[in-house]
């Protein structure tokens, strides 16, 4: 039985993830390019203040790596990359990783293989089997508005923080209000001279103090035996509950509805303000935030609450629709990824000169988020219609590596040299996924889970436990197996 050489490109919480399965099951020629200058993913990359994850630790991490001494509820991001860190170490494969290597292409040119990788420098590679863990939160967008190359001032995004530039006594401009913001402006907002922060549209939110655990709390999960697994078991149950609420808008939803405006009429005293920030739309529709400290530092004397749709960025700061202009020294774009891009601007290709891009057009699709018929041995973790509205994508990981390491060592078992799903099992189980969607929040409004077309390409439409069910086991017939007598 001969093992594939395996590439991954993405070296966050889902290559880590790949590259320990393979290599624990007998998949030994693997390596991970980044295009970062370490890894770390999304955790590398987002350092911004208040940077954190925003599902609790004891979930957002390995099963088979528990760590009993997280500080937090939900770990700050220093934690949680050197937490990846060290598990890439301790499980053999943080040597796997060759970092500041960009792939911007990706070629089959037949079935039975292999891959041909080319990386921005111009050098290529060759590998069996190709997976892309470069994830759905990995490319920052900053929106095309008129005169954004003219201000002044400078500017960056909050996923590539600048750190150099001191905010202290400055007018700052935060353009977006999303999960990223929300951490960040309560964390600069006392600092700064005047703060405005544009708002196309509020959200919904639900508690979340996240002080440090007591020290008592910390020694029992150490030493009581079954409490970090019952205290994982609860989490879980927990997140599953927000699923439940968006799945069933006018039941639970409601609940949960009644839940956050209890919550958000205690903290938004400022009846101005209150207008402003409440959201208009289905609660679940868009992302749930959770925040204890965005309501009140919108209430801060020194910070303002701009809902005037954008017209333009001018020299001296942002210019809204009414005519007035918005003065800033600094702009930070808290204006979210590319998510409904994948791993775009890299160009894969399989055979008959087949683009993925080209696929996608009408909408990314893949069966269990995981595989595309005309592309085989192409893997895709953190894929289309995998995203958690309410848990822990690492959960998800945990499931795609091993589904992906099994389908690899069914193909070996069967001398072939390449797998590919069926089109016909691809096409029904994205129609199956699509109608899933039906009668919930999420398609009660516009969002980032949605392309252009208005479907929704991000997220899964059920509970972790049911993805778990499905990626439980390779069935050898809903695949085809090339150069093999066994197909």
């Amino acid at each position: 039985m001969h093992a594939p050489s395996v590439v991954i490109v993405g070296a966050g919480f889902g290559g880590i993830a790949a590259a320990i399965e393979l290599r624990a099951h007998g998949i030994r020629d693997v390596s991970i390019l980044d295009a970062a200058p370490g890894l770390g993913g999304t955790w590398l990359h987002n350092t911004y203040p208040g940077a954190a994850c925003d599902v609790p630790s004891h979930l957002y991490s390995f099963s088979f790596a528990q760590r009993t001494g997280w500080s937090r509820l939900c770990s700050p991001q220093p934690e949680i990359l050197a937490y990846l860190q060290e598990v890439a170490t301790r499980f053999g494969v943080a040597d796997l990783v060759e970092t500041g290597t960009r792939v911007t292409a990706a070629d089959r040119p037949r079935a039975d293989g292999p891959w041909t990788l080319t990386t921005e420098d111009g050098r290529t590679r060759t590998a069996d089997v190709l997976i892309v863990a470069t994830g759905q939160l990995n490319t920052p967008v900053v929106p095309s508005l008129p005169g954004v190359d003219s201000f002044a001032g400078h500017a960056f995004h909050s996923a590539r923080w600048d750190h150099d530039h001191d905010l202290r006594g400055r007018r700052v401009a935060v353009i977006g209000t999303g999960a990223s913001a929300v951490q960040f402006v309560p964390a600069i907002a006392p600092g700064t001279g005047h703060l405005t922060v544009f708002q196309r549209s509020g959200n919904w939110f639900l508690p979340r103090r996240n002080r440090r655990f007591p020290a008592w709390w910390r020694a029992a999960i150490r030493r009581v035996p079954g409490l970090q697994r019952l205290r994982r078991r609860f989490v879980t149950e927990y997140c599953e509950s927000l699923t439940l609420m968006i799945r069933h808008p006018s039941t639970w939803g409601r609940i949960g509805r009644l839940y956050a405006t209890v919550f958000m009429r205690m903290q938004l005293r400022d009846p101005e303000v209150r207008r402003r920030a409440w959201p208009d739309y289905t609660f679940g529709c868009k992302r749930i935030l959770f925040s204890s400290h965005w309501l009140p530092a919108l209430q801060r004397p020194n910070v303002s609450l701009e809902t005037e749709r954008i017209s333009e960025i001018v020299p001296e700061g942002v210019r809204t629709a009414d005519g007035r202009v918005h003065e800033a020294d600094t702009i930070i774009w808290g204006t979210g990824f590319a998510t409904t891009d994948f791993m775009f601007p890299m160009e894969i290709t399989g055979p008959g000169g087949r683009s993925l891009r080209a696929e996608w057009a009408d909408g990314a699709h893949a069966y269990l988020g995981m595989t595309v018929p005309g592309f085989p041995s192409l893997f895709v973790l953190y894929g289309p219609n995998t995203n958690t509205s309410g848990g822990s994508i690492v959960r998800y990981l945990e499931h795609q590596a091993r589904y992906v390491r099994e389908a690899l060592q069914e193909a070996a078992r069967r001398g072939s040299s390449g797998v590919e799903v069926r089109a016909e099992v691809e096409r029904s189980y994205d129609e199956a996924t699509q109608a899933r969607f039906a009668g919930t929040a999420w398609l009660r409004c516009d969002s980032w889970y949605r392309d252009d077309s208005g479907r929704i390409v991000t997220n899964w439409p059920g509970y972790m436990r049911d993805y778990e069910a499905r990626t439980a086991r390779v069935e050898p017939a809903d695949y085809v197996f090339h150069g093999s007598p066994q197909r």
